[in-house]
């Protein structure tokens, strides 16, 4: 009788570590990455030794925060992604389903706008991360702490109207074209010109996000039979939503405030693992994020090495991606209705 749930661990530790190794084979690519050819073992050794080169620059301080960007941001995605649906029960649930992202993106296109952002390097990062945590606040002001998960939903379908509908008005008030140029570029979504500083604000706040969200892999078990059934095997619903939406307004929040408008990455890997781990929501969030995190990466490296001219935005391309996925999952979705 435990001879299938050993089975069933096996396979998900081997899972789970093959993709932490592919992980760190992207990782070792997206720092190899870009026009000047570099020896990875030579420059390391010289950061080590505290010599200063032109390859150490290159690798340290424009290589190093781009890529530990993007795997912030893929497993923030991810892993909220997959606390998400498992949350709301909801296969097409993602990140921005209760406004985070809209609250996000509106508080840094205030900061552009009011001119804070060229004259304080951190402004936009700090725009975008109090405008995830307002969304927060106003949520539960106006669903309530108690809310159902449809109350939930409706409220962040109003909140991310009104934030859309607050950053269309701030661009069309934009009387400096640079400005709302800035802000539409902005939101598209990139990593480029990210450094150690954005890094460093953001970490403890995602950090501690996906901690959170990491938390309650048990509730959201549960929570795959039915609230009634969850709460009578003793979970806390309201405690588990509220450290769920906290959690991903924490990460999620600070990714998009430092990097724009990622889309479709959440909705798009847990569907990818959620077949190799059985259904079980528990599981799927740690492979969530690692699998996110390399869909990041390597979307990453596709738009350095492959975009002509002008460089193509990740938001862009993973909205490219994403887009397809979505209406063949509808698409599947029906036919298993039907």
């Amino acid at each position: 009788m435990k001879q299938p749930a050993v089975g069933s661990k096996f396979s998900g530790f081997f899972l789970f570590f093959s993709m932490s190794i592919l992980l760190l084979l992207s990782f070792l690519i997206s720092l190899n990455a870009g026009a000047s050819e570099i020896s990875l073992w030579d420059t390391a050794l010289d950061i080590v030794h505290g010599k200063s080169s032109e390859a150490v620059v290159i690798l340290w301080d424009i290589r190093m925060p781009r890529s530990l960007l993007a795997v912030f941001l893929g497993a923030s995605l991810g892993l909220a992604g997959a606390s998400m649906q498992g949350l709301l029960r909801n296969p097409l649930a993602e990140p921005g389903v209760l406004g985070v992202n809209g609250g996000a993106v509106l508080g840094a296109v205030l900061v552009i706008y009011s001119g804070l952002a060229s004259s304080f390097s951190l402004a936009l990062p700090l725009g975008g991360m109090a405008g995830a945590f307002l969304t927060v606040l106003i949520l539960y002001l106006f669903a309530g702490y108690m809310a159902s998960v449809q109350t939930l939903i409706l409220a962040g379908i109003a909140i991310n109207t009104l934030a859309f509908a607050g950053t269309s008005l701030v661009l069309n008030l934009s009387k400096d074209p640079y400005a709302a140029l800035e802000i539409v570029f902005w939101q598209m979504g990139s990593l480029t010109d990210r450094s150690f500083d954005h890094l460093t604000l953001v970490a403890p706040f995602v950090l501690l996000g996906c901690l959170l969200l990491l938390w309650d892999g048990r509730a959201l078990n549960a929570l795959s039979l039915g609230e009634e059934a969850a709460m009578s095997l003793g979970i806390p619903i309201q405690r588990v939503r509220f450290r769920i939406i906290l959690g991903t307004a924490l990460a999620v929040g600070g990714v998009t405030a430092v990097c724009g408008s990622v889309v479709f990455v959440g909705l798009m890997v847990p569907h990818l693992f959620r077949p190799l781990v059985k259904h079980e929501p528990g599981k799927l969030l740690g492979i969530s994020a690692v699998g996110g995190a390399v869909l990041v990466l390597w979307a990453d490296l596709f738009v350095r090495y492959f975009s002509v001219g002008t460089e193509l935005k990740l938001g862009v391309l993973t909205s490219l991606i994403g887009a397809p996925f979505f209406l063949a999952l509808i698409f599947k979705m029906r036919r298993n209705v039907s």
